[in-house]
């Protein structure tokens, strides 16, 4: 998943509320996301459990994902630090999953975080880093909103049962971000593949969201691909970059060319849309005509995390209701926190409304959990993902 350009404007889209069914259709969706065994089940061992140390204090280091934060002197972290004491340095350097790994992994195997007290990856690579022994268990006693406001339908997912090494950091949709001005007719991951857009469309270089999305476009159904469904999806990729197609694969930076007009529609995610149309009102969210990926992004304490208790006390904080409807309303993603559409509905009655925050049953049908890869698949599926990457 990843971010936009910064919201310096509010824009909502009021589709009529359906957040009952709606809320739960999507995080129960990705509570059940991933599938695997239970935590620590394939890896390296156990990073234990976070030891807290009497009252919060300190220092506290933080890597998340690009303007995933309501940012400014009255911005969250601001405001944390005004009522804790807390310093907080806060890095935006998670662009991409895999990419984030390469960078972390031989500080951690070693026992260390590069100064970091907590970041922010996706479902399934906090599991694989779990796996590893990367990540310490949470100490639930240091948490108490997060066990009292975390909505019900995101308290057990697959990956992590029991929520012992993952606190949810946002939700969200994987689909279509369009220009509507260059390209109106696009409303369909096959409608990348048209020749009229060649070299105008930007795919994202995470694996488990671009080639599942591709999977729609060729018939599979991808919460029951096999290896060779993985495979085909990604030579229809290759055959796009051979081609020309696609002008480049990106993380979440892919903000910048549809801002310029050098795309016209980008594989990307559901609240990155809203913070640019700020700039630009004909840059729009679609919802894949053949369905959308459904994801959560957590909070995780590395092993060799500085302050862990102070980086509970950060993970507490957003989840009180009022402070995490500050982060809702400037990302507009789903919130995983109980609480914040009651507060719109006094203050924010558009974002009340907003399917992108609260989707409703309708807007999220057809939509599958982010596809995940047995340990046989993961392998060959991977290097032929990279070669298309590298080739």
């Amino acid at each position: 998943m990843g971010r936009a350009e910064p919201r310096t404007g509010r824009v909502s889209r009021a589709i009529p509320d359906k957040r009952a069914p709606a809320l739960a259709v999507l995080v129960a969706a990705v509570a059940l996301a991933v599938g695997l065994a239970a935590c620590g089940s394939g890896g390296g061992g156990e990073g234990g459990t976070v030891k807290l140390e009497g009252e919060p204090s300190g220092n506290v280091t933080i890597s998340n994902w690009p303007l995933y934060i309501d940012p400014g002197k009255e911005g969250t972290v601001a405001e944390f630090e005004k009522a804790t004491g807390i310093k907080v340095k806060y890095i935006e350097d998670v662009n991409d999953n895999a990419e984030f790994f390469g960078k972390m992994q031989p500080l951690l195997e070693q026992g260390e975080s590069g100064g970091r007290s907590m970041f922010v990856v996706t479902d399934w690579m906090a599991k694989k880093m779990h796996d590893l022994g990367y990540l310490q268990n949470v100490d639930k006693e240091g948490i108490p909103n997060v066990e009292e406001n975390l909505v019900p339908s995101l308290q057990h997912p697959g990956f992590d049962p029991n929520r012992q090494f993952s606190v949810p950091w946002q939700s969200g949709m994987g689909g279509i971000i369009v220009r509507t001005d260059l390209a109106p007719e696009v409303r369909s991951i096959c409608h990348l593949f048209d020749p009229k857009y060649k070299g105008k469309v930007d795919f994202l270089s995470e694996l488990r969201e671009t080639v599942p999305l591709v999977m729609t476009c060729i018939g599979i159904n991808p919460e029951e691909a096999t290896e060779e469904d993985w495979m085909k999806a990604i030579e229809k990729v290759k055959g796009a970059v051979e081609s020309g197609q696609i002008r480049r694969f990106t993380g979440n930076d892919y903000a910048r060319d549809l801002t310029s007009g050098d795309a016209v529609a980008v594989i990307g995610w559901s609240g990155d849309a809203v913070q640019l149309q700020a700039d630009n009102p004909n840059i729009e969210f679609r919802m894949p005509t053949l369905g959308c990926s459904l994801w959560s992004d957590n909070m995780v304490i590395p092993v060799g995390a500085p302050n862990p208790t102070a980086a509970e006390a950060w993970m507490n904080y957003v989840y009180v209701p009022k402070n995490q409807a500050k982060i809702a309303e400037y990302v507009n993603y789903v919130t995983p926190v109980e609480g914040v559409k009651r507060i719109f509905e006094k203050t924010e009655p558009e974002l009340a409304e907003s399917d992108l925050i609260f989707p409703s049953s309708e807007f999220t049908k057809g939509c599958f959990t982010q596809a995940q890869l047995t340990e046989e698949e993961e392998g060959p599926v991977t290097r032929a993902w990279n070669a298309v990457l590298n080739g």
